[in-house]
């Protein structure tokens, strides 16, 4: 089994993160993982492959999966829309480093956030596997989610050595 991975507060209890919205989500990564926001780019659906990174893109000569969260997450598939982007962050799978595109519905900006607004998913009364999420962070419109990437993507590979690493 996968550890849960510890979110990285600065010596200030702060966190740099893009947030975004996948349905009617605001989810953030750290922005230290992020390498490109990109329009979207023409998919190639990839026969067999998990729904999850069911699609690649070529992106500057290189093949990048690309995951949609809302599989992970149990929400409905929508069309995308002018303000849906790729997000490319950089992680690190089995010990490799590998550039994953993720699909949003809209990128907000980089933000702040401080340890003192977040906490660990409750054990009961969520609708997401608690292992998807490693905290809450809250804010004054509601809640942002930390999603913890190395669990869903070990959930498709398998790979309990894979973690998402700041590069």
């Amino acid at each position: 089994m996968l550890e849960p991975t510890r979110t990285q507060w600065d010596d200030q209890g702060n966190l740099e993160v893009l947030t975004f919205d996948i349905g009617e989500e605001k989810l953030a990564l750290e922005a230290v993982i992020i390498r490109e926001i990109l329009d979207l780019l023409p998919e190639t659906v990839v026969p067999g492959a998990a729904p999850l990174v069911g699609s690649i893109v070529n992106f500057r000569g290189k093949i990048i999966p690309i995951a949609d969260l809302r599989l992970a997450f149990g929400m409905a598939i929508e069309a995308p829309t002018v303000d849906s982007r790729i997000v490319v962050i950089e992680t690190d799978l089995g010990g490799e480093p590998q550039y994953i595109g993720i699909r949003t519905d809209k990128v907000h900006e980089v933000a702040t956030l401080r340890q003192d607004a977040s906490a660990e998913p409750p054990a009961v009364g969520m609708r997401w596997r608690r292992d998807f999420v490693r905290e809450f962070v809250r804010e004054p419109e509601g809640v942002i989610v930390l999603p913890d990437l190395a669990a869903i993507f070990q959930s498709v590979t398998g790979n309990a050595g894979g973690h998402v690493a700041a590069a």
